[in-house]
């Protein structure tokens, strides 16, 4: 009888079309640096610094003006953003590494002053986020976190215009851009978070109510993105139970136990997890989640995306979520900050930097693109 070989963190990795080095990822990290949604040339610098990760997710990147909710981040949605990120792409691939860039709507988690027109901000249902968003004082330069705006519902009208701004801006990042591929952000209380659970989701339609009804914008964004680019470049980011920007669900076992059968004949080149609350704990009090049997009815329903793991690892536990095939590949957030040769500190088992928490958000190249590595 044989025995399931065993993989290891550095081990190379196919990911539905991409050809990955080593299963470790840069997971998103919002940096605020983008005046106007434009990546700047330093952006270039920073993600190429990073590029011996397996692969590279982009900061979450707006699908259009009204997917917008914090200043200064990056845009898919013009021609002056794609010529930036464009930049970027290239310096990643002359490095020899992967990037796919994470699509991202906020729905509720917004304010007027970042909305088109200053519009209220869009939901499934007129349910004010409790939580803050970032603000740039445009005469000073100085950053400051807000109270969300009370949103609007959006008319389900509207919601085609949605599914269609996701998949154009998939088209715009692989086809245009030339990023590997795309992450959907479906995580963090965010548009289709927010469409997926109770807590912010009351409406009556086709698009509220039953687990079927609230899956809907999810299964059809991702069909979308998936005919725009090609499902072995389209990869889905999904946070069970964070409390992230106010969001909660009254029964979320059933409701990723649906989606997982409902994901698993699209295809997907990778499903990636938050476990716990994002940047937080892994276990949340009062808030239980079993993320292997999430899993195995992914698996039982035939699905064969790669699974991606996220919050808390360190080397040792990466090492053997991979070695148990509890995960296929694991993605370090904040270390990643200071860290841009990660994947060779974990290797060689060398200390890592620590961040400046006072330049994470907004500025310039200090604490962006000076942090140094092992080598020098």
């Amino acid at each position: 009888m044989t025995s399931t070989p065993s993989h290891h963190l550095f081990d190379p990795l196919q990911v539905g079309d991409l050809a990955l080095t080593n299963r470790i990822a840069m997971a998103p990290l919002t940096r605020n640096r983008s005046p106007n949604a434009v990546p700047k040339p330093m952006t270039a610098t920073y993600y190429a610094q990073r590029a011996s990760a397996g692969l590279l997710i982009t900061e979450a990147t707006a699908i259009s003006h009204q997917g917008q909710g914090y200043a200064d981040v990056p845009g898919l949605y013009e021609q002056d953003q794609l010529d930036g990120w464009t930049k970027v792409t290239e310096a990643v691939h002359a490095k020899g590494g992967k990037i796919v860039c994470q699509l991202w709507h906020v729905g509720r988690v917004s304010h007027r002053l970042l909305q088109p027109g200053q519009q209220a901000p869009v939901a499934p249902s007129a349910i004010t986020a409790k939580t803050k968003t970032f603000l740039i004082d445009p005469a000073t330069g100085q950053g400051r976190f807000e109270p969300t705006s009370e949103p609007r519902a959006l008319d389900a009208e509207e919601i085609p215009g949605i599914v269609h701004s996701f998949a154009a801006a998939a088209r715009n990042a692989v086809k245009t851009a030339g990023f590997d591929g795309v992450e959907i952000h479906g995580a963090n209380g965010y548009l289709l978070d927010q469409f997926l659970k109770t807590g912010a989701n009351t409406r009556r339609d086709d698009y509220g109510g039953s687990v079927e009804n609230r899956a809907r914008l999810t299964l059809e964004v991702t069909r979308a993105v998936i005919d725009a680019v090609g499902r072995g470049r389209v990869g889905i980011r999904l946070s069970p139970v964070t409390p992230a920007n106010g969001i909660d669900d009254a029964d979320p076992q059933t409701l990723f136990t649906y989606l997982a059968h409902q994901l698993a004949p699209l295809g997907l080149a990778y499903i990636h997890v938050i476990e716990g609350a994002t940047g937080g704990p892994r276990e949340v009090e009062g808030r239980p989640f079993d993320y292997e049997a999430f899993k195995a009815e992914y698996r039982r329903a035939g699905g064969k995306a790669a699974w991606m793991v996220n919050n808390g690892y360190d080397g040792t536990l990466a090492e053997q979520a991979v070695a148990s095939g509890q995960a296929d590949i694991v993605a370090f957030g904040r270390p990643y900050i200071a860290n841009p040769d990660l994947v060779e500190r974990l290797r060689s088992g060398a200390a890592l930097n620590e961040g400046d928490s006072s330049t994470y958000y907004g500025g310039g190249e200090k604490g962006y693109t000076d942090y140094p590595t092992v080598a020098g």
